[in-house]
């Protein structure tokens, strides 16, 4: 392993670290060894040290602690600046992957000239999971951001984090803003602003457990608020007009009277809570008068 290696994996966690096992089971498996890993450790004490130190691996961990940070985009940024390699991912804690995902990546990027690559989440079946993805890999547009990316299957070249700078902190899971997601779709938007080609590819794609199986309806429900909030700054934010907007806010309705017919009063609830979270983002935004 070199010095620089080719793709450092950009870890930010905040927990006990026992969800990083299965992901480390899953690099140790990958056919492309040229990778290391970046943990950026938030939690306020040194519990999961002794848990990211005691799990098997044969490639290298660097850990930094950074005990005063909240915030998943405040860890990315922290981890890629720390990091060597000329592609940087950005792993969730409790995501994993197939055996080939970093070799297939690093090819199509390479066949493509792309300065960023996304993909998909999906079970380990291949099925499309948490969100509608597009099916046929294309080059990313403003209109099409929203159904061809998801953040841990997303490959970056390091010139592009340091020409707009990495992900906004005031954006994602963990932010001190109630703009908890879609922190993925403001980091694309701002690279194809400044020049950089986004190609996307359903063929590489990563696993990850369902919403349900992690929550429960109440956390569905909040999260959705939270999410649709996120969505609607980013629409806003990026000055999508009239018709995107009333687009996504309409989707989430149109969700809540289908599974209203379907007497589906959870899915009710969560498309209920996505619509309005969707319209707070958007008013907050105007509000908020950000940069």
């Amino acid at each position: 392993m070199s010095f620089a290696p080719a793709v450092s994996l950009i870890v930010s966690t905040l927990g006990d670290g026992a969800d990083l096992a299965r992901l480390f089971d899953s690099l140790d498996a990958q056919t492309f060894r040229d990778f290391d890993v970046v943990i950026v450790d938030q939690n306020a004490h040194d519990g999961a040290a002794a848990a990211i130190a005691a799990i098997p691996r044969s490639f290298p961990v660097n850990r930094i602690p950074t005990p005063g940070m909240r915030g998943l985009s405040i860890g990315r940024n922290v981890g890629w600046r720390a990091a060597h390699g000329r592609i940087l991912l950005f792993p969730d804690d409790n995501c994993w992957y197939p055996k080939d995902f970093l070799e297939r990546g690093v090819a199509i990027m390479s066949a493509r000239n792309a300065a960023i690559l996304t993909g998909r989440s999906a079970d380990e079946d291949g099925k499309t999971i948490l969100g509608a993805f597009d099916d046929d890999a294309v080059l990313i547009s403003r209109a099409s951001v929203w159904t061809t990316s998801i953040e841990w299957v997303t490959f970056v070249r390091r010139d592009v984090l340091e020409a707009i700078g990495g992900y906004d902190a005031a954006i994602g899971v963990g932010a001190a803003t109630p703009w908890q997601a879609c922190e993925g779709q403001d980091f694309l938007l701002r690279a194809m602003a400044a020049g950089f080609a986004c190609w996307y590819d359903p063929a590489v794609y990563g696993h990850d457990v369902t919403w349900a199986e992690r929550t429960t309806p109440g956390q569905m429900r909040r999260k959705a608020r939270a999410y649709g909030r996120g969505m609607g700054y980013v629409l806003a934010l990026h000055r999508f007009g009239l018709a995107q907007k009333a687009r996504w806010v309409g989707r989430s309705a149109l969700g809540a009277l289908v599974y209203a017919a379907r007497l589906d009063r959870e899915k009710v609830g969560y498309y209920l809570q996505t619509m309005l979270g969707r319209i707070e983002g958007i008013r907050g935004y105007a509000k908020s008068k950000p940069h």
